[in-house]
């Protein structure tokens, strides 16, 4: 059976069409992470536990309000909490770390986003676009640190994921972001991650003849956190795993999903390939 080339070009033109509607996260990991970027250092020496980023937060994201949360049983984060701060006594003092997303270099819940919605930004952060949601929950489920939270709608079931969006609407235009613009004892400093990261490297130095517990997370951490901290104790003690990892379910995933597009290359080059053969044979006047 001869093969014209309007049947090939449809054919090839198809299998093109499948591999064009495979998720784009990969590619957007390949082109666009970067241990570079823009960052946030955090530390917990210098936080007062004054809710000032808790609330900055709700109010530049038009979240629903609450009054200043007691340290005794601080907001968990959830559809209308992305940023909260995870509260730790020690003695009678109370210290605090600021608890959101940590917008990793090789973040989980970008490798395992069907849709797209979460993606790489060129400054380094994790973005979010809430209309791509499906309401999965992958990222909940594979995120090593707990951060996006689902919210089914009451009435159609749908489901829905919020998280810290690094006010990219903010920082795409040259500001800060809100939490850290409202700082009021620099807890938290926003600029350049190489910068912040030799700035983090020399607190912890100075800390550790005082302190030699003391740490900085989030340097090497899943590729490089764009949010780092500057610890007086370890990570786990504030609510952080010492080796983070991307679970070896989400790599499953991903290799399948890779695999599904090799298979749809391959059905392209076998159109290609049926193409040449039929060529072939009609100039030598075969059937």
């Amino acid at each position: 059976m001869e093969l014209s080339r309007k049947d090939f070009l449809k054919g090839a033109a198809g299998a093109t069409g499948l591999l064009l509607l495979q998720p784009p996260t990969l590619a957007l990991a390949d082109e666009s992470q970067t241990q570079a970027g823009m960052a946030m250092l955090i530390d917990v020496n210098k936080c007062i536990s004054c809710w000032w980023c808790y609330a900055s937060c709700k109010d530049y994201n038009m979240l629903p309000e609450t009054i200043k949360p007691d340290p005794q049983s601080p907001p968990a984060l959830s559809p209308h909490v992305w940023t909260t701060l995870h509260t730790v006594k020690k003695g009678e003092e109370w210290s605090s770390r600021k608890q959101a997303c940590n917008h990793c270099t090789v973040a989980a819940c970008v490798e395992v986003c069907p849709t797209g919605a979460l993606s790489y930004n060129a400054l380094g952060f994790v973005q979010y676009d809430k209309e791509k949601c499906s309401g999965c929950g992958y990222c909940t489920e594979f995120c090593p640190f707990h951060v996006p939270q689902l919210e089914a709608n009451k009435i159609s079931g749908v489901a829905i994921m919020d998280k810290c969006t690094f006010c990219k609407g903010r920082v795409t235009n040259g500001e800060q972001p809100a939490c850290a613009a409202a700082c009021t004892t620099d807890a938290i400093k926003y600029g350049e991650r190489n910068e912040l990261i030799q700035e983090g490297r020399e607190r912890v130095v100075a800390l550790r003849q005082s302190n030699p517990d003391a740490v900085l997370y989030g340097d090497k951490e899943l590729g490089g956190l764009h949010v780092i901290y500057v610890l007086d104790d370890a990570p786990e003690t504030y609510g952080l795993p010492a080796d983070p990892q991307v679970p070896a379910s989400a790599t499953v995933r991903d290799l399948f999903r890779w695999c599904g597009i090799g298979a749809t290359i391959a059905v392209i080059a076998g159109f290609g390939l049926n193409y040449l053969v039929a060529r072939f044979k009609m100039a030598r006047g075969e059937k």
